[in-house]
């Protein structure tokens, strides 16, 4: 396939998913260095990404329900692209697809076209056995005929920003981040969890940082955490904008998260990541370059719950109910970081 002039990428959300999606474009920028890239996204990971090079983005508002929809076929009104990367199942997403003119429309293939995504579009990526989301997308840039590789980011880290984290984080001693919230309360760790592990590293002698979202489940879990934890930790909890968070977690040596945003927005700056899950399939949706930090006990609790063996269940089916997290120990996690620290961080031990 020859290069595109243009084409539009359709990836509305989540944090997680966009910086996957970042590594396949940079692989298309490199084959096809002259292909204009549109995406159109949603409002809070456009702030994420604000800034990347060579990409214009159109923000689409879900919230606003009709009007988002005619707010984006009013923006892209008479332009035609070559390639539509329709790149999200959900069905307002393919509603969204309709506002947005193009020759060749791309999707997931049948199996994993769901909610009708099929029937928006007129070509499909190559079938796929039990992929990474990553790697699902990076079947949109082989359509395209790149040649992709193992995946690498540049991420929009502006010197504001960085000057911001290194004066929060004021630190001569290595860094830990602990970001304990993930978007769904179930699948977090619980706070006592996370405060002996604070002081785990602080008694290796690791500076500890709590980071999140200014919701106030996720105040209220720092909090916790600070009250149960024996040693002072840093709590910016509510106190960053993604970009700043962005530049801190790039600051940082290791971060211990559930399965949540800032753990592959810690990938993509090449920082460490000890993810813990029980609900979602960590070799599909764990941090990319860090998976054999996981600490997860999603085998054991989806084979309870289904009562088959996991190679016989669909590929990515969640667990379902609270209390999952809590099989996580500890002591598992504490090995993690041993190995962490072993593989990145030599000096340390």
């Amino acid at each position: 396939m020859t290069a595109p002039k243009n084409l539009c990428l359709l990836r509305l959300s989540a944090i997680g998913d966009v910086c996957h999606a970042v590594a396949m474009v940079q692989q298309i920028q490199a084959q096809y260095p002259t292909t204009k890239i549109t995406w159109v996204i949603g409002k809070i990971e456009a702030s994420l990404l604000a800034g990347l090079d060579g990409v214009e983005f159109v923000i689409f508002d879900k919230r606003a329900g009709l009007q988002g929809y005619l707010d984006l076929r009013q923006t892209l009104k008479g332009r035609k692209f070559d390639v539509l990367l329709h790149m999200q199942v959900a069905l307002r997403a393919s509603l969204a697809s309709l506002c947005i003119s193009a020759k060749v429309k791309i999707g997931f293939d049948r199996l994993r076209a769901k909610e009708g995504q099929w029937l928006f579009t007129n070509q499909k990526i190559l079938p796929q056995k039990n992929p990474h989301v990553l790697d699902g997308f990076l079947g949109f840039a082989k359509a395209l005929g790149v040649k992709t590789k193992a995946p690498s980011w540049k991420m929009p880290i502006s010197d504001e920003d960085q000057l911001w984290a290194s004066e929060a984080i004021s630190s001569t001693k290595p860094i830990a981040i602990i970001s304990p919230a993930a978007s769904k309360a179930e699948r977090n760790w619980h706070s006592e969890g996370y405060a002996k592990i604070a002081d785990h590293f602080i008694e290796r002698g690791f500076d500890v940082v709590i980071c999140g979202g200014p919701t106030t489940a996720e105040k209220l879990l720092a909090e916790e955490i600070n009250a149960l934890s024996q040693h002072s930790l840093t709590n910016l909890v509510g106190e960053t904008s993604l970009k700043q968070l962005l530049a801190i977690l790039k600051l940082a040596h290791v971060v211990i998260a559930p399965d949540t945003g800032p753990a592959h927005m810690a990938v993509t700056v090449g920082t460490p990541v000890i993810g813990l899950y029980a609900h979602s399939n960590p070799y599909r949706t764990g941090p990319y370059l860090y998976k054999d930090y996981v600490v997860s006990c999603y085998q054991s609790s989806i084979q309870q719950q289904y009562k088959t063996p996991l190679a016989q269940l669909p590929w990515g089916i969640r667990a379902k109910g609270h209390g999952l997290m809590n099989a996580i120990t500890v002591g598992q996690v504490k090995d993690k970081i041993k190995q962490v620290i072993a593989d990145h961080y030599p000096e340390l031990q």
